[in-house]
């Protein structure tokens, strides 16, 4: 279901959704508060719960509202891209990334899209001065904590919070950033795309945001999504690192 688009300098904000019956209505109605002009995208991967259900009647009833119904739960990651590629086709300027769990507030919405006056991607930073967690177990704080400075530091990416996943982008840096096939998901696409900003020269901001525990429905984190953050990153480091001993030799 697709709603007519006619703002100028248009904004979406993607969400994806897996069984977040609970909550969409919710971050819908923040996120159309606190940002009146946005258009909103959720990209439902065929949740059993009836998410695309309340999508659609969501969208029926506000022309700033859209749905992406996808048939297949494949990960975060092709859920974004699926988003993305939508804004593409129906030409926005400006692609947001937000959960639908209610942990990235709707109501900092807006300080995001500020700072894209002077960048090409912002992030919202857990880890930056004034940024913050509210009910995260101490495991969970060390676990991105330490999960931002190992990609840092294999990456090279002078990002604090490099995992977040409340960002956003021009549609143009998007665009090129996500030109070269993304396979990665979860922790590490968020990785992934950070990583291709900063190699491609994009300006790349953090503003501090409080980041919530979710208070209804289950956390899709899991151990595969942090094994694969760790591989990939390795891969990518140890890419990066024979790179740079390549063009030593060369200038050599």
């Amino acid at each position: 279901m697709s709603n007519a688009i006619s703002t100028s300098r248009a904004t979406v904000v993607v969400i994806p959704t897996y069984n977040e019956v609970e909550n969409i209505d919710v971050i819908v109605t923040r996120v159309r508060a606190a940002a009146p002009d946005v258009h909103i995208l959720i990209a439902d991967d065929g949740s059993p719960d009836g998410t695309g259900a309340v999508a659609d009647a969501l969208s029926s009833a506000d022309p700033h509202v859209h749905v992406l119904h996808r048939t297949v739960k494949d990960g975060l990651g092709a859920a974004y891209l699926a988003g993305f590629a939508w804004a593409f086709a129906h030409e926005f300027d400006i692609v947001v990334e937000m959960d639908a769990d209610g942990s990235h507030q709707p109501e900092e919405l807006p300080s995001l899209l500020a700072a894209l006056a002077s960048a090409d991607v912002v992030l919202g930073s857990r880890w930056v001065p004034g940024g913050s967690v509210v009910n995260w177990p101490k495991r969970r704080e060390l676990l991105s904590r330490g999960g931002s400075l190992y990609a840092r530091t294999l990456l090279g990416v002078p990002v604090r919070d490099i995992t977040g996943g409340f960002r956003a982008y021009t549609s143009a840096a998007l665009k090129a950033i996500t030109a070269d096939e993304v396979a990665s998901q979860g922790y590490c696409f968020q990785i992934d795309l950070a990583w291709r900003a900063v190699k491609l020269g994009y300006v790349v901001e953090e503003v501090p945001i409080t980041f919530l525990e979710r208070v209804r429905g289950e956390s899709k984190m899991n151990r595969s999504i942090v094994i694969e953050a760790v591989t990939r990153v390795a891969l990518w480091g140890v890419q990066r690192r024979l790179e740079w001993v390549r063009k030593r030799l060369t200038r050599g």
